[in-house]
This record gives C-alpha cells, sequence and structure tokens, in this order.
C-alpha cells in the first residue's frame, strides 16, 4: 500500500516546498511557463490546494475506519460480517416473500418475525450472563454455524417444493433460540476486540456493514426471486456464514481485551437488572429504546404491504425500498463512525427526528415520494440504534456489559413479537400507512418525553448543587460522556 493509506494509518503530510518551505524560508520561485499559461512549479497555489484536500480527506477516511485500521481482529469481523449480513438479508427478504406467497396475510407475517425474535425475551437475560461467563468468541462460532444449518434446511424445503408455513415457523423459532444466545455475546464482542476508546467506532462501523449490505441483499434477493425463484437466496445466506466463521477461527485471542469474568453465584442475574434500575443513564435509554423498537421499527411487516397494496409492486419493489432506506442507514452509520461522545440528549433528539421521518414516509404520495423520504428516515434511524448501542456499552461496567447488552437486545429485538403482530393487524385493518404513521407519533411522543425528563434532571441537579456543596454520590462509569450525572451508579444516597 502506497503512502497515505487510511487502513495502515498513515495520513500524507503537506509538502514543506509547497507551503514555502520551512519557517522564515521564501517559497522557491514557480517555473515559469510558456506565455499566456501560469507557471507549474511546485510552488503554484493549485497544487498545494489540492495537496491539503487530499490530506483531509484522508485524516476523515482514516478517523472513520479508525478501527479496521489498528485491529487485525475487528478487521477480519468486519470482512466477514459483509459477507455474511448481505445473505442475511437476502434470507430475510426471500422468507417474507415466503410467508406472503404461502398465506397473503400481514398478521401470518407479523408471526414470523415474532417467531424469529420472541425467544430473546424469555432467554435473553440467562444469555447475557453466558457471554459475561464464557469466551464470546466460541459462543459467536457456534452461533454462526447454527444459523447456517437454520437456512441451509430452508434453502432444502423451498428448493424441494415442501415448505409450509409451520415448517417456516419452527424454522424461525429456532432461529430465534440462536439470536438470544447470540445477540448479547456479539454485541459486548465489540468491546473485546477493539477496547473501550475505539468502542464507538466499532459500533458504527458493524452498523454501516449492517446497512449498507441492506442495500445489495434486498436488491440480489429482488433479482434471484424475479428470475429463478426464492431457494437460492437461502443457499447463499447458509453459505455465506463460512465468511465470519472463518475471520472468528483466524482471530488472534491473545490479542483481545479480556474483560474480567465474574464469579459463578447465585443471584447475578438479578444482580444485572438491579444494576441498570439504579443506573439512570442505562434504564433512561433503555426504556426510550424499548418502546420505539416495539411499535416504530415494524419495516419488515410494514414495508411489503405497502410495497404491493399501495404501489401495486412485486417482492423487486420490497428490495427497493429497503435498498434505498440501507443508503440513509449507511450515510448515518458513517457519519456516527467519526463521533466519540454519544449522549442521552442525543438518543432522543433522534427518536423525534426518526418519528417526523416515519410520518413523511406515511404519508408519501407516489413511489419515488416514498423513496426520497426513505433516505433520511434511514439516516435517523441509525443515528438512533448506534447513539442507544453506544451509550449502554460505555455506560455499563465490564462485568455487566454483557447482561446490560442482553437487556438491549430484548428491548431491540424482542420488541418484534410484541409490535410486529399489532402492526400487522393495524396493516391489515386500516392500511399500511397508518401502521407508519402510529409508529412516528409514538417515536415523536417517546422522544420528547425524553428531552422532558432530562430537562428535570438537569434543573434538579442544578438545584442540588445549589443548596449545598456537591458530594460524591456513585460511582461514575461513563467514559466519555456529556452528561456524566446521568451514568453514575447511585449506589449510596445523599
Amino acid at each position: 500500500m502506497g503512502p497515505g493509506d487510511p487502513f495502515r494509518g498513515e495520513i500524507p503530510g503537506p509538502d514543506p516546498q509547497a507551503q514555502g518551505g520551512l519557517s522564515g524560508e521564501a517559497a522557491p520561485a514557480a517555473r515559469a511557463g510558456p506565455p499566456g499559461r501560469p507557471g507549474r512549479g511546485r510552488g503554484h497555489p493549485g497544487r498545494a490546494g489540492g495537496r491539503r484536500v487530499v490530506t483531509k480527506i484522508a485524516f476523515a477516511v482514516h478517523r472513520t475506519f479508525h478501527s479496521v485500521s489498528h485491529s487485525r481482529n475487528f478487521r477480519l469481523f468486519f470482512v466477514g460480517q459483509i459477507v455474511s449480513v448481505t445473505g442475511t438479508w437476502m434470507q430475510s427478504v426471500a422468507a417474507a416473500w415466503l410467508v406472503l406467497k404461502l398465506t397473503g396475510s400481514s398478521v401470518a407475517l407479523g408471526i414470523q418475525l415474532a417467531l424469529n425474535f420472541g425467544p430473546i425475551l424469555l432467554l435473553g437475560a440467562w444469555a447475557g450472563l453466558l457471554a459475561d461467563r464464557r469466551d464470546k468468541r466460541v459462543i459467536l462460532i457456534g452461533t454462526q454455524t447454527a444459523f447456517a444449518l437454520q437456512a441451509l434446511a430452508l434453502w432444502v424445503l423451498v428448493f424441494a417444493g415442501a415448505a409450509q408455513l409451520w415448517m417456516v415457523y419452527a424454522l424461525s423459532l429456532f432461529a430465534g433460540v440462536v439470536t438470544a444466545i447470540d445477540n448479547p455475546a456479539r454485541q459486548s464482542f465489540y468491546a473485546e476486540m477493539v477496547g473501550q476508546k475505539d468502542l464507538t467506532n466499532a459500533v458504527s462501523l458493524n452498523s454501516a456493514v449492517m446497512t449498507g449490505t441492506r442495500i445489495v441483499g434486498p436488491a440480489l434477493a429482488g433479482v434471484l426471486i424475479a428470475t429463478v425463484g426464492l431457494a437460492p437466496s437461502f443457499l447463499f445466506n447458509g453459505i455465506s456464514y463460512v465468511a465470519v466463521i472463518a475471520a472468528l477461527i483466524a482471530m488472534r485471542p491473545n490479542e483481545l481485551h479480556r474483560e474480567v469474568v465474574p464469579i459463578r453465584g447465585k443471584g447475578q442475574l438479578r444482580e444485572g437488572l438491579a444494576y441498570v434500575r439504579r443506573t439512570p443513564g442505562l434504564l433512561l435509554p433503555l426504556a426510550w429504546m424499548a418502546v420505539i423498537f416495539t411499535f416504530s421499527f415494524n419495516f419488515s411487516v410494514l414495508f411489503p404491504v405497502l410495497a404491493t397494496r399501495v404501489f401495486d409492486g412485486d417482492a423487486g419493489t420490497y428490495a427497493v425500498m429497503l435498498s434505498v432506506l440501507g443508503v440513509g442507514s449507511l450515510i448515518g452509520a458513517l457519519a456516527m463512525a467519526r463521533q466519540q461522545e454519544p449522549s442521552p440528549r442525543r438518543l432522543a433528539v433522534a427518536a423525534v427526528a426518526f418519528g417526523v421521518a416515519s410520518i413523511l414516509a406515511a404519508a408519501a404520495p407516489t413511489f419515488w415520494a416514498e423513496l426520497l423520504v426513505l433516505v433520511p428516515m434511514g439516516i435517523v434511524s441509525m443515528v438512533f440504534m448506534i447513539t442507544g448501542n453506544s451509550t449502554l456499552q460505555l455506560s455499563s461496567r465490564a462485568t455487566m456489559r454483557g447482561r446490560v447488552m442482553a437487556l438491549y437486545g430484548m428491548v431491540f429485538l424482542g420488541g418484534t413479537p410484541i409490535g410486529a403482530p399489532i402492526a400487522g393487524w393495524v396493516a391489515d385493518r386500516f392500511g399500511p400507512r397508518m401502521g407508519i404513521a402510529l409508529g412516528g407519533i409514538v417515536a415523536v411522543a417517546t422522544g420528547l418525553a425524553g428531552l422532558w425528563m432530562l430537562a428535570r434532571r438537569r434543573i434538579a441537579a442544578r438545584a442540588h448543587a445549589a443548596a449545598r456543596k456537591p458530594e460524591v454520590v456513585g460511582v461514575p462509569v461513563y467514559q466519555g460522556a456529556t452528561d456524566p450525572k446521568l451514568a453514575t451508579e447511585e449506589t449510596a444516597t445523599a
């Protein structure tokens, strides 16, 4: 790789001669060009300006992909995820279309999604404790292998023409159990790969992979479904897991930022719940996300119905909608990769912005207007998700992070079993536009309530500080927060 390669962390510096040499020395005279043409020497201001632009671009790229350039383990995981998540998005589109093809019911699609994510509500807390106690890399190798087997089983059934709704439901339930185990281990594994300092960057880049592949995966699935049918999407997804499994095996365990393993004992699940309950920097964001993920993030249920019943489209129409949403999400993820200090206030503002975008998406009169609105909707949805994820991880003690991220998974994925059937019922009864609009209204209300809560806490904190001298009332655990009061574990009373 040449000089200035952002993946090596080398930033090309400005040429001293192009800027007048060392301090106090005159710039070399530009070499004279033909009459009527400017000189083309190294001192030409256009070239110096060009170098400065290249330097700024290189620095921006380096800052955005910092975790990839500095951590070999994360670099392997990053590349493996690109392949694997592309397959996951392909299967997501194919599975939704399979259920609609078998039943024609939005409620059936909502039930399938509920089975996919419902087990995390029952197993999530236990899985978080498992992630705190066991080797996360080994857990992930096992879960990724199980996901591959599930995808290949769907491929066999669809290819043989034997797929029935109960079979799809059974395999969705199996995937849900695996997801419950996988999610807390994967979410808390980022800190082990890159350390605390680069955690927000790593989470953002992983989100960029998730959303960037949303552009490619649904588009590929749409083409395959329209030309050769549903089966190839399931096959591709099953094979794609080889990439991430190989990446996990190839990692160097001695380069991981290992965390303290909690001593095995009774009551550790309750301890994790109590820890979150007495830590406002965890409890408030989790509560906001629980509401919004449950009632506002039901794209997989509402968008297929919107594509077919409102815009008279097919699988390709749905795939285009997901791809455009993915473009916006990718922009949001890359923008967040350069941010260092997430905060509860940013989370609440992002909730309001996402709600407004959802309402506009519900009101879009034409398909092209819908696509136009989906870009900013994708941006703010990703800002909301990354801010929430990073806030929780940076606010958590290392020994509690697995259990905290299990709760995050429970509100992120576990809200689907509740919200998806409700969204499906609303779409069947009142139309998909109403379902999207109601989700937007819930997000706006939640974000405004969050801003009101934060304002009240700030006022109370100022009044308390004015009444007496500040006293240490807890152990600050949030690293990099703009409002450390919200991330203080209140282990003692004033």
